[in-house]
C-alpha cells in the first residue's frame, strides 16, 4: 500500500501490531439514541464528567495517564493461514484426491499471531480497536491492565472506518468515556496510550498537529468499502503494538483510536493518526447494537472547492464543498440541492472540505434529517435533507446473515461469502469453508478455513446451498477453483 503523497518511499503501518506476522496493513457528538444501548451498564456512553483541569503544561499528563492506563488493553489474535506445499507427484492433476502414487501438493496449515491494543468503552467488557488488529482472526484474547487474560469475541468490524468492536466476559471493569473530538484544537496536548506486546501500558506525548486529515491510507483494494477518513493527525510517538489504543485529552477522556503512522522502517517518524471519537462513537454503537453500521447518504458526488474549481464553474465562493452530481434516488436532490451548489455548513457547522462533511454526515443514520446550508450563485440557501442508506431508501440495513451447510463430500462446512469478503477479494459469488475435518477431501488436501469455492466442475457456484447440492452424491474427481483469503487463486483435483 503507497501513501497518497510526493514522499512515495513512504508506507503506512496501520497494522501497528506484529509487522513480522501480519505485516504492514497495507488507515458526531450529540445526543444519540445509540446511548440507550448501554443504560444499564456504565459505559463510555455515559456522562462524561465535568473534571476541569488547567490547559497546557506537561505536568498535568500524570492525571491524564492515570486514569486512561487501566482502560487500555492488549489483544493477541491467532489466525491459520494454509500453504501449497510442494511435493513430487506429476500425476496429481489427473489423479487428484488419493493419487495412488502418492506425495504431491498439498496445502499445509500455518499458525500465525499478531498483536494490538484496545480500549474498554463499558464495565462489562466492550472493547474497541481497529479492524485491521483482529481482521481474519481465528482467536482473539484479551490481556487486561491487571494481568488477567480472557478470551474475546468479535462482535462486528468495520472495515471503512478500521473499527471493531470485541467483547470480554467481565464486569466492574475500568473504561475509558468519550470525550469531544470536535472541541480539540490543533497545538492541544494530548496522549497516546497503548499496551504493546505485553509491556503493560505506555504513554506518550504530543499535540494535535491537524484535524480532518484524508487520503491517508490508499485502500484501492478496497475501493467497495467506501472508507471514511477524517483524522486526527498527532506527533505523539505511536509505534508497532500500539494499533487500536487511545487517544485521549488532558481529562483523560478518550478522543480518538490510533490507527496509522508515516513511516519508512515501520517505527513511529513523526506522524501518527487517529479515527475520532465523534466517529467510534456511532460505529460502535452501531456494531453492538445492529450488527453494522447505519450510514446516512447525501446521495451527491462532491470534491472540494479549490481555486482551479472557482475559475472553472465560475463559483461564488472559495471555500466549501462542490456538488458535481446526484446519484440515483439521491436525497440531496430530493430535498432541492443542484449541480454547482457549495456546501458550506452542515447543521450550522462550517464545512471547508470534503473529509468533514463526510464526518459530520457519518454520525447520521438513515432517516435521521440534517440541515445542509450551501451557496448558490453567491446567496446561501438552507436544506433540510432527510438522510437515505445505500440502498435508496431510510430502512435500517440489517447486519449479514450467513447459511451454513454441510458437505460430506468435502468433508466440511460452507457459508454464504460476506460482503466484506466479496469487496476484498473482488468476487460475486461463492462458498466459503468454515470447517473442515481432518479425515475429509478437503483435510487431506491440506486445507483450512477461509478458503471459497467459486467453481465446481467450471460451473460458478452462488452461494453455499447450491455447492452443497453441486457435490451431493457425487462419486469420482471434481475440479474446484478458489480463492484464499490472502487472494491467491487455486485450482484443485479431487
Amino acid at each position: 500500500m503507497e501513501i497518497k503523497s510526493n514522499l512515495k518511499t513512504l508506507a503506512v503501518v496501520g497494522a501497528l501490531s506484529s509487522a513480522s506476522t501480519l505485516g504492514a496493513y497495507k488507515v458526531f457528538l450529540e445526543k444519540s439514541p445509540s446511548d440507550a444501548i448501554f443504560s444499564d451498564t456504565p459505559s463510555a456512553f455515559s456522562n462524561v464528567s465535568n473534571t476541569s483541569l488547567p490547559a497546557g503544561s506537561p505536568g498535568e499528563f500524570t492525571y491524564a495517564a492515570e486514569k486512561a492506563t487501566p482502560a487500555v488493553v492488549h489483544i493477541k489474535t491467532k489466525m491459520t493461514r494454509s500453504v501449497m506445499q510442494q511435493g513430487g507427484d506429476p500425476f496429481e492433476e489427473f489423479f487428484g484426491f488419493g493419487s495412488p502414487f502418492g506425495g504431491g501438493r498439498q496445502r499445509q496449515p500455518q499458525t500465525q499471531e499478531a498483536s494490538g491494543s484496545g480500549v474498554i468503552i463499558s464495565a462489562d467488557g466492550y472493547i474497541v480497536t481497529n479492524n485491521h488488529v483482529v481482521q481474519d482472526a481465528d482467536e482473539v484474547s484479551v490481556i487486561l491492565n491487571d494481568k488477567r487474560e480472557l478470551k474475546a469475541k468479535v462482535i462486528s468490524t468495520d472495515p471503512s472506518t478500521d473499527i471493531a468492536v470485541i467483547q470480554v466476559k467481565a464486569t466492574n471493569l475500568p473504561f475509558l468515556t468519550f470525550g469531544d473530538s470536535d472541541a480539540i484544537r490543533v497545538g492541544e496536548w494530548v496522549l497516546a496510550v497503548g499496551n504493546p506486546f505485553n509491556l503493560e501500558s505506555t504513554v506518550t506525548a504530543g499535540i494535535v498537529s491537524a484535524k480532518g486529515r484524508q487520503n491517508i491510507i490508499d485502500r484501492d483494494q478496497d475501493k467497495d468499502v467506501n472508507p471514511l477518513e477524517s483524522f486526527i493527525q498527532t506527533d505523539a510517538a505511536v509505534n508497532p503494538g500500539n494499533s487500536g489504543g487511545a487517544l485521549v485529552n488532558l481529562k483523560g477522556e478518550l478522543i480518538g483510536i490510533n490507527t496509522a503512522i508515516y513511516s519508512r522502517t515501520g517505527q513511529f517518524a513523526g506522524y501518527s493518526f487517529a479515527v475520532p471519537v465523534s466517529i467510534v462513537k456511532k460505529v460502535s454503537a452501531d456494531l453492538i447494537k445492529f450488527g453494522n453500521v447505519q450510514r446516512g447518504y447525501l446521495g451527491a458526488s462532491i470534491q472540494d472547492v479549490s481555486a482551479k474549481l472557482v475559475d472553472e464553474k465560475d463559483l461564488k465562493v472559495n471555500q466549501g464543498v462542490y456538488v458535481g452530481g446526484f446519484i440515483e434516488n439521491s436525497a440531496a436532490k430530493e430535498a432541492g440541492m443542484k449541480i454547482n451548489d457549495v456546501i458550506t455548513k452542515i447543521d450550522g457547522i462550517q464545512v471547508n472540505a470534503a473529509a468533514k462533511m463526510m464526518e459530520l454526515i457519518g454520525r447520521k443514520r438513515p432517516g435521521e434529517k440534517v440541515t445542509v446550508t450551501v451557496n448558490r450563485d453567491g446567496q446561501e440557501k438552507d436544506f433540510v435533507v432527510t438522510l437515505k442508506n445505500k440502498n435508496g431508501n431510510t430502512s435500517i440495513v440489517k447486519g449479514e446473515s450467513s447459511s451454513t451447510v454441510q458437505s460430506a463430500f468435502l468433508g466440511a462446512t460452507l457459508s454464504d461469502i460476506s460482503e466484506n469478503d466479496k469487496a476484498k477479494l473482488k468476487i460475486e459469488n461463492g462458498a466459503k469453508i468454515t470447517t473442515v475435518s481432518p479425515e475429509g477431501r478437503l483435510g487431506y488436501q491440506g486445507l483450512d478455513k477461509g478458503f471459497i469455492i467459486t467453481k465446481i466442475d467450471d460451473k460458478a457456484v452462488k452461494n453455499a446451498k447450491e455447492a452443497a447440492e453441486m457435490l451431493e452424491n457425487r462419486k469420482g474427481r471434481v475440479r474446484i477453483e478458489g480463492i484464499d483469503i490472502d487472494g491467491t487463486h487455486y485450482l484443485l483435483t479431487l
